[in-house]
């Protein structure tokens, strides 16, 4: 039918997220982007707008696919709070070694070109670790921790979430991986058993 998009706009945005994701922004060109979403540069333009919004778009698509999981990880974080922390680091690992889909994490990868990339691109992988921060901090106030303690396992569970991410980029083995989980799920359980 004449003016429909002939092309399915969600497998051609997660091809251009993995080639993001596997190259980083500045690494990315054009071209790479019309050969692996199958778009020319016109369709890619009148698609998805110029590169900035493209990659914004992937952004925000990976931040809502991992971030889906791992609200489901913390959903029992009242309940069991060390288990639902457990299970947001295995949601990490999963990712790490998932043979489809490339090394590290897509938001880490930007946060660390973000002096290079455009103050909105930037803005927005600052703001999905905040999100990463708060979803935190927010599981671990209903697991009761002091409000104090809640925001410092927050800041300290997303720093570790991020490193897994860098640390398999450099083939860090998953005994390395879980050692480094181990270490912060020892300390939040210390924490949890010093409040009652």
């Amino acid at each position: 039918m004449a003016g429909k998009k002939q092309f399915d706009v969600d497998l051609a945005l997660d091809a251009a997220m993995v080639q993001f994701w596997r190259a980083g922004y500045a690494d990315t060109s054009l071209d790479d982007l019309s050969r692996t979403t199958g778009l020319n540069r016109s369709s890619l333009y009148s698609s998805f707008g110029d590169k900035d919004s493209l990659y914004l778009r992937c952004l925000d698509r990976y931040a809502a696919r991992y971030g889906n999981r791992y609200d489901q990880a913390l959903s029992c974080a009242s309940e069991e709070p060390l288990r639902a922390v457990r299970a947001f680091f295995e949601v990490t690992l999963q990712r790490i070694t998932d043979p489809d889909v490339p090394d590290g994490c897509l938001i880490a990868r930007t946060a660390m070109a973000a002096p290079t990339l455009s103050p909105i691109i930037a803005a927005r992988a600052i703001e999905a670790l905040d999100f990463q921060h708060a979803r935190l901090r927010t599981a671990l106030n209903a697991a009761q921790l002091a409000e104090g303690d809640a925001d410092d396992f927050a800041v300290h569970m997303t720093a570790v979430n991020q490193s897994l991410a860098v640390m398999s980029k450099t083939r860090a083995s998953q005994k390395q991986l879980r050692t480094v989980i181990d270490i912060s799920m020892s300390a939040l359980s210390h924490a949890l058993h010093a409040r009652s």
